[in-house]
């Protein structure tokens, strides 16, 4: 009896594998944030907007899939996908090596440098000695995190945020030295609006790809290899058929996808 029923559950195991294996993604579940303008923001009817949002849309529109867009906290991102809560995040995610380590991703989506921000007129070294006994802030669990802890964190004040709002407010208020954040969210989601005057970029930009890898990319489950195959396929048609650039031309005056893939 016992041999049977681990026969038994054995060939169910290998059944669901199976059904997994041959799924046609007609579905898919995408994971988006909300709340990193102008790549995605919440509107106060509650409709989540911008350039994930829209690339996430082509993306299942080129696929033929019909999406489902689940809104999720940062923190929640890679933990929420690993549980199945949904098949794929395209939040504006860097693609790293530690983030590798849990889960895949397709080719970049888009390619922006980071830089720091303060107080206009800010004249700081950006080491280690330069940035002792300054506040520093970043959105945390990001690659501006990892960025910071690993080349600052015995040095500076490291304030973490759950959102990237939270920390143009502190910024503003005068809580912060400096901010680590994604050059254009930072452009246009404050130095270009009133609330940011006063403030400019300190220092060159940190591209470093031992932090900040290949790019933004769409982060699947490892197993997940046709969605991933299927995702790379429609990023590259939409750069071919002039829907990449036409979602771009609405958010950025420039092209953010950086160099082409070979």
């Amino acid at each position: 009896m016992r041999k049977t029923t681990v026969l038994f559950a054995a060939g169910l195991s290998l059944l669901a594998m199976s059904s997994a294996s041959a799924r046609d993604w007609s579905q898919i579940r995408v994971a988006v944030e909300g709340a990193y303008p102008p790549f995605s923001s919440t509107t106060e009817s509650g409709e989540v907007t911008g350039f994930d949002i829209d690339i996430a849309n082509a993306l299942c529109e080129q696929m033929q899939a019909k999406c489902e867009l689940i809104s999720q906290d940062w923190d929640g991102m890679i933990p929420g996908l690993l549980a199945r809560k949904f098949d794929a995040i395209i939040a504006s995610m860097s693609i790293t090596e530690e983030r590798k380590r849990k889960v895949d991703f397709t080719h970049k989506y888009y390619q922006i440098p980071a830089i720091f921000v303060g107080a206009s007129g800010t004249d700081l070294t950006l080491s280690p000695e330069g940035l002792s006994g300054k506040t520093v802030g970043v959105q945390r669990a990001t690659t501006h995190d990892k960025y910071i802890s690993d080349n600052f964190g015995g040095d500076v004040d490291i304030k973490r945020y759950g959102s990237q709002d939270e920390a143009y407010l502190d910024l503003s208020a005068g809580r912060l030295d400096l901010l680590l954040v994604n050059e254009l969210a930072v452009r246009q989601g404050f130095l270009d609006l009133d609330a940011g005057k006063g403030f400019s970029q300190v220092g060159e930009p940190v591209t470093d790809p031992r932090w900040y890898g290949e790019g933004v990319g769409i982060a699947v489950r490892k197993q997940d290899q046709t969605l991933k195959q299927k995702l790379n396929d429609a990023i590259k048609a939409i750069r071919a058929n002039g829907r990449y650039r036409e979602i771009n031309d609405r958010y950025f005056p420039v092209d953010i996808f950086g160099p082409e893939l070979p």
